[in-house]
């Protein structure tokens, strides 16, 4: 899940202590809390969640936004690549996909895994970015 808040705004004891009552182990918990604290902005993965509401409640008291975190189950890919205003080979070559493979998700015959997923959901959320990143090439510290 992601925590946002205001950076030095956060009642870290608070959100530590909420997080740990869902099982998070304190050091993660005060990890998080010291991050959202710093950056207004932290992951964490709870090994228990039994009522979401509670949780968005709870949190929010604290004034923190909780969402979920991690791609999304399933991606209109045809909708994305159109709503960029690009042709499947605008679209591939842009964000460095293969042309069938983009082709065999928009015509149903496979779907993206979640790695891929995760790209389209970054594609969609930030496309320069995506294209600044990939525009860096090989001499990255990746290669």
């Amino acid at each position: 899940m992601v925590l946002r808040g205001r950076p030095h705004a956060v009642d870290g004891p608070g959100l530590a202590l909420v997080l740990a009552e869902r099982g998070l182990s304190l050091r993660a918990a005060r990890l998080a809390a010291t991050r959202l604290f710093d950056d207004g902005l932290a992951v964490a993965v709870l090994p228990r969640l039994d009522d979401w509401d509670r949780l968005r409640h709870d949190l929010g008291q604290l004034e923190v936004a909780v969402s979920a975190y991690g791609p999304p189950a399933r991606v209109d890919v045809r909708r994305l690549r159109e709503g960029q205003g690009l042709t499947q080979e605008e679209f591939a070559a842009a964000f460095g996909l293969d042309l069938s493979t983009l082709r065999n998700w928009e015509q149903g015959r496979s779907e993206p895994d979640r790695a891929s997923r995760s790209l389209l959901r970054t594609i969609a959320a930030n496309p320069a970015a995506v294209r600044e990143a990939l525009a860096e090439g090989t001499d990255s510290v990746l290669s």
